[in-house]
């Protein structure tokens, strides 16, 4: 799912949100799993209706991200979600390897290339608050690196959750099962779900109901003048529900495999958040033919216009207070696996009350502590000394290895 970088399953193909129908997916699967001989499918006289039941646990995201050339997944999915279904058996999980990655590190241009395994492991248990910390944990636990992250949540309160990691050294796939089962195992008890009166499922649900129905209504939100404008989108003041809100529109002509990527993964990320120095998601639309993310207005703007534009000379304790709310703002994300990259005064805004909060996860990336993260990302002006000589060697590198090949 992707997280080369970006949102949605690692082996997905390039996704085209303006094209994106449930029903030309489904139908689309079921094809190339007859024309693939599927005995599932060929023999099943009730496959269709079983597949379009699969379908409509899930958001119109996971659609997005079926791999149109291993539609095999969707039966690998629907089975895990089968298996959840039984406390004894949670998490359910399948791993497999996917390639191997040449890693490049400069040491005092001293060149180190080697091969990093990379493996998905897929999850299917009861859908809860914090399932993501608690398997991110589990992850961590064995050793392994989160690259990307795809979570979904059914209808009827489970989840799939897809991971790509690297961290495991061989391809063999075996030894990754037992060190996963260990794991599960020193933490059992925590995957059945309540065992209060109500079922766990019915309070995901609920929980679900209350904080993760994020499809915003387009007819609903009221979309007023442009404040700011970028390469690829402008952001709009607008009103949705009676609030005020900031709008972030993409522009459909420059919509490209990163660019939908970025979008999928920014909408993921801010799912998961809420603190008080964290700007607030109020939802997202994936329907074409517009594509946004909503969030709370900060009336103060950004950080950078109050320091720059208006001139402002800012007393220590002012300073003082700023920093902490930036501090605040970064502790909670990095508490929750997640690292902003691209951290700068921009991204920066400002409530009525002067409150800084932290905004634009365009380039975030969900990362275990200790993780391994590609440089070439964020703004290069605000990049820290170090990260920017470590990119300025590896370009130079890059550059004398083409002249080399002419």
């Amino acid at each position: 799912m992707d997280l080369a970088e970006g949102v949605g399953e690692s082996s997905s193909p390039p996704r085209s949100f303006g094209s994106f129908s449930n029903y030309d997916v489904r139908n689309d699967v079921f094809n190339r799993l007859i024309e693939a001989g599927n005995e599932e499918a060929v023999c099943n006289p009730e496959f269709r209706e079983q597949l379009d039941a699969h379908f409509n646990r899930f958001p119109a995201s996971y659609g997005l991200d079926v791999n149109m050339d291993r539609v095999e997944d969707v039966l690998l999915h629907q089975k895990l979600l089968a298996v959840a279904k039984d406390p004894e058996k949670r998490p359910a999980y399948h791993i497999r390897f996917i390639e191997e990655e040449y890693w490049r590190t400069l040491h005092w241009l001293d060149l180190v290339v080697k091969l990093v395994p990379i493996h998905e492991v897929v999850f299917s248990t009861v859908d809860k608050p914090k399932l993501l910390s608690q398997l991110s944990a589990l992850l961590s636990d064995i050793g392994l690196n989160i690259r990307e992250a795809h979570v979904f949540s059914t209808t009827d309160g489970y989840s799939l959750d897809v991971f790509v990691v690297d961290g495991w050294p061989v391809e063999d796939t075996d030894g990754l099962y037992e060190a996963m089962e260990k794991a599960v195992a020193r933490s059992e008890g925590s995957w059945s779900g309540s065992t209060n009166s109500r079922s766990a499922v019915e309070k995901a649900i609920e929980s679900q109901t209350k904080s993760e129905d994020w499809e915003i209504d387009r007819r609903l939100l009221k979309t007023g003048e442009r404040i700011a404008s970028g390469s690829c989108g402008d952001l709009y003041r607008g009103v949705y529900l009676g609030q005020d809100v900031a709008v972030k529109v993409l522009r459909s002509e420059h919509l490209n495999d990163t660019l939908e990527d970025e979008f999928v993964q920014e909408v993921a990320i801010l799912r998961e958040v809420q603190h008080r120095n964290v700007v607030r998601f109020i939802g997202a639309s994936t329907k074409s033919p517009h594509l946004c993310i909503v969030t709370e207005y900060m009336p103060g703007g950004s950080l950078y216009d109050y320091l720059h534009k208006n001139h402002n000379v800012l007393k220590l304790s002012q300073l003082l207070r700023f920093a902490i709310d930036i501090c605040k703002g970064m502790e909670y994300l990095h508490q929750s696996n997640i690292i902003h990259r691209d951290l700068k005064t921009a991204n920066l805004l400002m409530d009525t009350h002067n409150v800084v909060k932290v905004a634009d996860f365009g380039v975030a990336r969900f990362q275990n502590k200790g993780g391994v993260m590609t440089a070439e990302t964020g703004t290069y002006r605000w990049m820290a000394p170090e990260y920017f000589y470590s990119l300025c060697l590896s370009i130079s590198y890059e550059i004398v290895l083409s002249d080399t090949r002419l």
